[in-house]
């Protein structure tokens, strides 16, 4: 484990932050439910739910973006997402607890997510994340995760170089994005996690709690103090 001391937190949205696929899913059964088909399960549905609609119509559906009906589906998912975007959507467990701990700590924290801003800038406030650093959506750049391009963004807007940021993510894509950037990644094994387990991301910290992010901090600090 190679770990800088960081300058900046980054974080991804779902899975991460915030506990979104309670909502998520129930924008996949009411397509279900209105279908009269078999709704699927929650915890069926849950691992899928950092993938967004292409994870969840797969999942419910069976149905990938080569399929004649994908498009219509999936603007069909977005929209009941939309209309019902945090009913049930909580941050997780001591979240709170982490980020007025950075706060404390004068160590500015982003969100880069893959969510559009469409959905991200009305979510953000409900859930009281609205003063983190920066805040960059899957459309704010060219670029979506795993390219590097959205943590690069958010390395400028935060004036900090991506070699002294920490990115936390729940979905191998994010670990990807964090490495193809030069930051150190931490992998949030208490997120949705997809179909590839944490142990096989490669990631420099596997996090089984969000407060173990503040203990590395601390360590970390204290290692790069008596260097």
């Amino acid at each position: 484990m190679n770990l800088v001391t960081p300058q900046a937190i980054l974080f991804d949205l779902d899975g991460t932050l915030a506990d979104t696929a309670p909502d998520l899913a129930a924008a996949l059964n009411l397509m279900q439910s209105e279908r009269g088909i078999a709704i699927s399960d929650y915890e069926s549905l849950r691992p899928f739910a950092s993938s967004g609609a292409r994870g969840l119509l797969g999942a419910g559906f069976n149905m990938t973006p080569e399929h004649s009906d994908y498009e219509a589906m999936r603007i069909e998912f977005l929209n009941n997402y939309e209309s019902a975007i945090a009913t049930h959507s909580l941050l997780f467990t001591h979240i709170t607890d982490l980020l007025e701990e950075l706060n404390q700590l004068n160590l500015p924290w982003g969100i880069v997510t893959n969510k559009a801003a469409r959905f991200t800038n009305p979510l953000i406030p409900l859930l009281n994340l609205q003063h983190a650093a920066c805040i960059i959506s899957g459309d704010t750049t060219a670029h979506a995760k795993p390219h590097p391009e959205p943590l690069f963004e958010a390395a400028r807007r935060i004036n900090v170089s991506p070699q002294y940021c920490w990115y936390i993510g729940d979905d191998l894509r994010d670990i990807e994005a964090g490495k193809a950037a030069g930051m150190n990644t931490l992998a949030a094994a208490w997120g949705y996690c997809g179909v590839v387990e944490p142990t096989q991301w490669k990631a420099d910290v596997i996090l089984d709690a969000p407060l173990e992010l503040l203990a590395l901090i601390h360590a970390q600090r204290l290692l790069g103090s008596s260097t």
